[in-house]
């Protein structure tokens, strides 16, 4: 059954590329509420879009699954355009964001941006909240990142999943890579989500997908695999997190790119837990070619360029 002839009336999805997450704006004949804003290069786009599907309604609520850049990125630039817009954020790390810590909150270490925004109150696992005429759990989906919440809306059946469950997989499980255990909690959120027993899925990244118990199997089989080998899981990480950069630049002279990863203090972190005592160059260089092996970049000349 295709996917968006099962989302309610009210319910938009708006599937963005890999920079930035999905965005999912509720709606009802007065106000609308964005579910996570993308990454804020895109945000002129974001603002566009939810522009051109309120028509004069205005937004009045803005919900963030969790904090990472892609999903949060464009909530200052909403913030202008909808200067009364109610923002809330997942518990955990709001702390860093009424006192803006970028350190604190990944932006930094990882080299990403994201532009200071504000947070008027949090979202609290258990809450049930109302938002497009529809009610919606909100339900804790720790493991990609700690704090992170899913939206779930019994009547229709549709979750909003963000990053805990893509069609293919899942996000990279960020604590990991810090020495902290998190395999086991991404394992417990595919247990909630499996218990919710989904009709419809609307990820935080990819097309939406009614097949849940494949995408869970699939996820579950990553998950082993990640497991088994953890270098292999921190391997992954740091591809995406190159690949990532390389969508922002697009084209950047290869020097400048393995020094910028180089000086990227989550890469050295990372580097330093299973770069396998190879020298970080040597190994940003090997992750490289990988990439380009994937055919999800290209070397032209001094320049390395996305695909």
């Amino acid at each position: 059954m295709n996917a968006a002839s099962l989302l309610p009336d009210g319910l938009l999805f708006f599937e963005r590329g890999w920079l930035s997450s999905n965005n999912v704006l509720l709606m009802d004949e007065q106000q609308g509420c964005l579910i996570d804003t993308g990454y804020w290069t895109h945000a002129p786009q974001t603002v566009a879009l939810v522009e051109g599907a309120l028509g004069e309604r205005s937004l009045t609520r803005i919900l963030n699954t969790h904090l990472h850049s892609d999903h949060c990125g464009g909530n200052a630039a909403l913030q202008a355009r909808y200067p009364s817009a109610h923002t809330a954020v997942p518990p955990g790390h709001a702390c860093h964001v009424f006192d803006w810590d970028p350190a604190a909150l990944t932006y930094t270490p990882t080299g990403q941006h994201c532009p200071p925004f504000r947070a008027d109150d949090v979202i609290r696992p258990g809450e049930v909240l109302e938002f497009g005429r529809m009610l919606w759990e909100v339900h804790a989906a720790p493991g990609h990142d700690p704090h992170s919440v899913i939206f779930y809306c019994p009547e229709h059946g549709v979750l909003i999943s963000a990053d805990s469950l893509w069609e293919n997989g899942f996000g990279v499980v960020f604590p990991e890579l810090e020495g902290v255990s998190a395999f086991d909690e991404v394992a417990d959120t595919l247990t909630v989500i499996e218990r919710l027993n989904p009709r419809v899925v609307l990820p935080g990244h990819g097309t939406p997908f009614t097949d849940v118990s494949g995408a869970l199997q699939r996820a579950r089989q990553r998950l082993m695999d990640f497991r088994q080998s953890p270098a292999k899981h921190a391997q992954y990480a740091a591809k995406v997190l190159l690949k990532f950069k390389l969508l922002e630049l697009q084209r950047v002279a290869c020097a400048q790119f393995l020094q910028w990863a180089a000086d990227s203090s989550y890469l050295q972190t990372i580097h330093g837990r299973w770069g396998m005592s190879r020298p970080i160059h040597t190994w940003l260089g090997e992750l490289i070619q990988q990439l380009e092996k994937s055919q999800v970049a290209r070397m032209e000349g001094e320049y390395l360029v996305n695909i």
